[in-house]
């Protein structure tokens, strides 16, 4: 069994000045595979500390500097994708021939890369000089369930805006972040400019939050934990941008191909085991089409291998944990309690697995949009199916939570779909399963969140604006 004992701090890899271990489990077989060391408050102390000395140097370096240590960074993470690949599936049970992670990574670096060549850090507005100029340091809290794409959507951006970082990831998926240092390490990062320190959230994720030295605070994570890490950052006044859950709508409307609409829907909601915050859990659909839709999309389920994750023929894992697995179960039995049609799946594992934290693929049919499972943020493979009689409630249910991350439209006529698409309060909204990209902001309404990551508005979230008033004859 592997053990990881040390911190990224200083450009070194160093023994936690307190610490405790955890053990990490492999959700499809339930085994101890390594430990884990857990630093302390002391050690996000000493790591903000190095950032804060490098920050002088990195923020005054060219765009052409950092866009060629960003460009290292892109090629010693594509050196190394198959490895870190392997260490999502041991430690969050993706299958290994489901590819997500580690090139949605990189895609964030080649973004950020493309966003600083075109980027402007200096402007004139009214006979002014504007300055955007790096914030300072930032900590960085992620979460598990994409543990490598979020710190390189963070990062990456942190690099391109000349500021430097103190990175917590969620203890329950940090090899993949150990790797993600050794790559930032090998790609000539400067010393302290970026800085690990492997945690859980009331020890190192509180301190990072509340840390006076810290001038930015980017969390990904449940809107639980956002509201204890906006009230630690609160008394420092620093800014805090935070991705938070989600409960997206995917609104049918009577003109769509409710086929793709099925085999689109199925697909994203369980990808990643459901493990997704922008994942459309609530289907909506015409009432007099409900029952077309939920055949097509039962039939689509049916193409869903639920297994071992080293297995080709597998296409859907396991859950992170024991907690996530129970979980998932509750909300699945809320749902049959409070009176919702079983469609597909239900409680308990799937046939065949007696072990691993395996969840059935499941579909939930007349769902009111007040039932547990059509308000609350589920975070497994469970869709709620809600009818609707007109476009106006459909779009009054789809903005009926406290949730407003993402939203989805199906419709053959793109004015149409762009019309109802305009009414979702989310900060993102997809029309006909169209890809996400990286070059769009993303971030949230309501309790999702605040601030913006991903392209121009997420290299502007890590920039203080500076007006300067009588320097343009300077300039000139």
């Amino acid at each position: 069994m592997k053990i990881y004992d040390k911190c990224y701090i200083d450009g070194e890899w160093v023994t936690p000045l307190s610490s405790r271990p955890f053990e990490l489990v492999n959700p499809a077989t339930e085994t101890p595979f390594a430990t884990v060391s857990l630093a302390g408050a002391q050690d996000v102390d000493r790591a903000v500390q190095a950032a804060r000395k490098a920050f002088p140097a990195f923020s005054s370096t060219s765009k052409e500097q950092r866009i060629a240590l960003l460009q290292r960074i892109v090629e010693l993470m594509s050196a190394r994708e198959s490895e870190i690949e392997a260490a999502v599936t041991l430690e969050l049970g993706t299958p290994r021939n489901v590819k997500i992670h580690v090139g949605a990574a990189i895609a964030s670096f080649k973004q950020a890369i493309v966003t600083l060549q075109e980027y402007e850090f200096e402007t004139h507005l009214g006979g002014n000089i504007v300055r955007r100029e790096p914030i300072g340091v930032c900590g960085l809290i992620t979460a598990w369930n994409w543990p490598v794409q979020l710190l390189a959507t963070k990062l990456s951006m942190v690099l391109a805006a000349g500021c430097t970082a103190v990175l917590k990831p969620s203890e329950f998926t940090p090899v993949c972040a150990i790797l993600f240092a050794q790559v930032l390490h090998d790609a000539g990062v400067p010393k302290g400019v970026f800085n690990l320190v492997l945690g859980d959230g009331p020890t190192v994720g509180n301190a990072i939050a509340k840390h006076p030295d810290i001038d930015l605070v980017s969390f990904t994570g449940s809107t639980r934990a956002g509201v204890l890490v906006a009230e630690a950052a609160a008394p420092s006044v620093k800014r805090v941008c935070q991705e938070l859950g989600g409960k997206s709508a995917n609104v049918v409307l009577p003109d769509a191909d409710l086929q793709a609409a099925a085999a689109w829907n199925v697909a994203r909601a369980f990808s990643n085991t459901g493990q997704s915050c922008h994942a459309p859990t609530r289907v909506l659909v015409h009432e007099h089409q409900r029952e077309e839709l939920l055949k097509l999309m039962k039939d689509e389920v049916k193409k869903v291998r639920v297994g071992d994750p080293q297995d080709a023929a597998t296409t859907m894992g396991p859950v992170v944990n024991k907690a996530q697995f129970e979980r998932v179960q509750r909300y699945i039995r809320a749902g049959i309690e409070e009176g919702a049609r079983l469609v597909c799946g239900g409680l308990g594992r799937p046939d065949g697995l007696t072990r691993g934290y395996f969840i059935k693929p499941t579909i939930f049919a007349d769902v009111k949009p007040d039932m547990t499972i059509a308000q609350e943020e589920i975070f497994g493979p469970v869709l709620a199916v809600i009818s609707y009689s007109t476009e106006d409630e459909a779009v009054d249910i789809a903005n009926g939570t406290i949730y407003g991350l993402g939203g989805y439209v199906f419709s053959r006529d793109l004015q149409h779909g762009r019309a109802i698409g305009a009414r979702i309060r989310a900060g993102r909204v997809f029309l006909n399963g169209a890809p996400s990209n990286t070059a769009a902001p993303m971030g949230g309404y309501k309790r999702s969140g605040n601030g913006r990551e991903m392209g121009v508005f997420g290299l502007e979230e890590l920039l203080e604006v500076k007006a300067m008033i009588g320097f343009e004859a300077v300039a000139a």
